[in-house]
Parts: C-alpha cells; structure tokens; sequence
C-alpha cells in the first residue's frame, strides 16, 4: 500500500508540473507530455489497489478508449476541438458520477461524511455529463446554436435542481436502489436543462464551466472511496476550471450566473446603425496591405470554420518579406473555447511573440495602418462602449480604432449576440466578402502580381 501510496504522489506531482507547463504555448507540448505520463503511473498503480477486481473488464475498457483517442486524435480537425474537448471534459464527469452510483448502490459507506461526498460528486458529475453532451451538440451543429427557451423555464430548471437536492440529502438516511436510480435520472436531466439556454456565443464560459464541475466531481469521488490521484488531479483540474470560468466571464463583461441562466444569444435590438456597408475587391484590399506600414490580423471563428490559418500564415509572411509589421489580435473569447485562435495559429506555425493579447494590442490600433478582421464579430462590435447595446461593457479589441478595416465575412449575419455590428458601418471600413480561406488565397495571388 506504501508503494501504491508513493506512486499516486509522483502522479500528483507529474500532473502539477504538467499543468505548469501547459499554461505557456512555447512548453505546452511538454507540459501534455507530463501529465500523460502521470496518468499512465495512475493507471498502473490502480491495478495493484487492494481488493481491485475486474482486470478483464479493466482491460478491455482502456483498450477501447485508447482506440477512440487516438482515432479522435488523428481524424479530428483542429477546428473541431472546442467540441472534442467539450465531450472528453464531459466523459470524465460521467466517469466520477459512475464511481459514485457503484459505491452508492453497493452501500459501500459507513461514514455519512464520506457518503455525502460521492452524493455531491455524482449530482456535479451528473450535470457536468450531460450538460457537456449538450454543448458538444450545439457546436457540432446538431442542435442549434441559439439558446433553446420556453415558457416557465426558469422555473422548471428550480424545481428540478431542487428536487434532485432533495432527493440527494435523502439518500444519507434512505439509500434505497429506486431512490439513487431516480435521483441520478434527475441530475442528468438537469444538466440538459440547465445546457439549453446558452448560446454558442457563451459555450466558450460554458465549457470552462463544465471543466470545473468535472474537476471538482473527481476530487470529491477521490475523498469518498480515499483515492489520492482522484483527490489531486480533481482538485487541480476544478481550481483550475473556476478560475479559467471567471476569467472567460470577465472577458466577455459577463457574470457566470447571466451565462447560465440569461439565454443571452438571442435576437435582439441594438439600435439604429449609421452609415453603410462598404465593399472592397481583392486587387484593392492587396494594393492597401501591401503599401501599408503596419497590419493587424484579428482572427475570429469564421477563421476556424474555413481552416484559413495556413492562408493567413501565408500571406502574413509575405507582407512581411516587403517589410509590413505584422501582428495578430487575439481576443479571450474569439472562438468556440479559450485558447482557440492561439492553438490554430500555433499550428500554422506563426510565432507566438507576434500573438497579442488585448490589452498588449489596443493602444496600438490607431498606429495600425490596415486591421483585417477575419471572421470574428462581437468581439470587435464598438456597440460594445454603448450604454443600452446588449454588449454594454464587454472588453473588445479596438479595431475601429485603425486607419483602414477590412473586414473578410461571408456574408451581412450578426454574431452570436445577435447584435448588429456597428464596425461594419464605420467609414474606415471595407468590406470582402466570402468564404475566409478563399479570399486569403485570391488576397495571395494578388499580392504576387503586384
């Protein structure tokens, strides 16, 4: 048991350093290396806990989930991952409500404390799964993206979650196989409720959210059946969720319980917008970037939507071979999850110094020659300053601010917040239309011809 002891510690210390080194893009790759190999010493010391039984099934349950992973790992794009990581971040709270209905339904408690513990850590599991399973829905696309509302609803999700409450606390005194089966029903069913009302523009807070929830199921699940890798890495991975949530939350001018239960996605008015839109043509768009000082690439979800990144990678070089500073805004929330926009860029090999982050970039915008806005939209909304707009508040990357906009976008729809984007209207700004990776390749060319 000593030794057992001993290697969930070094485990702990591997995740530790892991998660270290994983909060920096230039050691992140390490940082993964570390944590895996601690969750490979867990492993293997699980199988040597006293009274472990099962090996077969053990066994035949790491195979299969290696052999998903690394489908997962190979066959999903890196625009995808905001949805991969939403479904693993989900697994794991299904994972912790597992252990704790096993040892609930097996009456493996004496202690009411410790009881208490795996019912707390099923009920957070519970909702962390299924309201997981709703997000990786809305952004693969099988649900809509828009929050789901209906009348009463906010009442209905109260009774619920109070109902499961009161049920959970029964089970101290009334541990019956009917009463654990129901109450697990209602956890579940309440982490699809409370998932239904947030938008896609919120899943980025949302998934943070159900990181914590996940983290902190395990932890709890680790003091109830007195398992230390399960107390570390939970307690780890559920501090560093809540403090990711907070931030994201901040970011957006939000508070986490209005990302909640706001239903903030849907359509709403955001006044009367002056001015008109303006479109550009490829050949001039090239003309303006390639005589231009200083440029600013600021990428949004309709960059990962088209996979444009090598593009933008390309032509970026290219500015930079006639001597155009280049540098790319990054917003906190630009994305599906945070980190987004960096993990795309990272892979198309752009280097991490010229990555800046709002506060870095926006008191250099009216420096900026030429920002070109890449498929991002709230994020860049100057109704954002406004007093009445929906976006009130939130923390935007001061585009506007720029000499000339050109903005790359598919088409005239607003963002997720629904609100009609007052840069598009600016009189510096310029629109070109069309698909993001499309127009990169045609802004390329013409950058060769000149």
């Amino acid at each position: 048991m000593d030794l057992i002891q001993a290697a969930y510690f070094v485990v702990a210390i591997l995740f530790i350093v892991g998660l270290k080194r994983m909060a920096h893009p230039t050691t992140a790759k390490s940082g993964i290396v570390w944590a895996g190999w601690g969750m490979v010493l867990a492993v293997l010391a699980t199988f040597f806990w006293p009274g472990m039984e099962n090996f077969g099934l053990m066994l035949l349950a790491l195979l299969l989930g290696s052999a998903v992973a690394w489908w997962a790992a190979v066959k999903v794009a890196m625009t995808d991952m905001p949805q991969m990581v939403a479904i693993y971040n989900g697994m794991g709270g299904g994972a912790a409500a597992t252990i704790a209905s096993v040892e609930l339904l097996k009456g493996a408690f004496e202690n009411t404390g410790l009881m208490a513990l795996a019912i707390l850590g099923g009920l957070i599991g519970s909702v962390a799964f299924t309201g997981s399973l709703i997000a990786f829905a809305k952004l693969q696309g099988i649900m809509k993206s828009r929050p789901i509302l209906f009348p009463g609803q906010k009442v209905v999700n109260a009774l619920v979650l109070a109902l499961t409450l009161v049920l959970g606390l029964s089970l101290l005194w009334n541990d019956a196989t009917a009463s654990i089966v129901l109450f697990f029903l209602l956890a579940l069913l309440f982490g699809v409720l409370m998932t239904l009302p947030i938008g896609g523009g919120d899943m980025p807070v949302a998934i943070s959210f159900y990181n914590a929830f996940t983290g902190m199921a395990v932890g709890f699940e680790g003091f109830a059946v007195g398992n230390p890798a399960l107390m570390v890495a939970g307690t780890l991975v559920g501090a560093a969720g809540t403090l990711l949530t907070v931030l994201m939350a901040r970011a957006m001018n939000r508070s986490v319980w209005s990302v909640l239960v706001g239903g903030f996605g849907v359509e709403q008015e955001a006044g009367e917008v002056k001015g008109s839109l303006k479109p550009i043509d490829v050949e001039d768009a090239a003309v303006m970037l390639a005589y231009a000082n200083k440029v600013v690439f600021v990428p949004g979800y309709g960059m990962a939507l088209s996979q444009a990144q090598h593009k933008l990678k390309e032509l970026a070089d290219l500015l930079e071979a006639r001597g155009v500073e280049v540098k790319f805004a990054i917003h906190p929330v630009a994305g599906r999850m945070p980190g987004h926009m960096n993990v795309l860029l990272a892979e198309a090999g752009v280097d991490y110094d010229k990555l800046k982050d709002l506060e870095e970039i926006n008191p250099e915008f009216p420096t900026v020659d030429v920002a070109v806005v890449i498929g991002a939209n709230d994020v860049v909304n100057p109704a954002a300053r406004r007093p009445g707009s929906p976006l009130y508040g939130m923390p935007i990357l001061d585009v506007d601010k720029a000499k000339n906009v050109i903005v790359v976008k598919r088409g005239q729809g607003k963002g997720f917040a629904g609100v009609e984007n007052e840069l598009f209207y600016a009189d510096n700004t310029r629109m070109l239309y069309g698909d993001a990776q499309k127009v990169l390749t045609e802004l390329i060319q013409a950058l060769k011809r000149l």
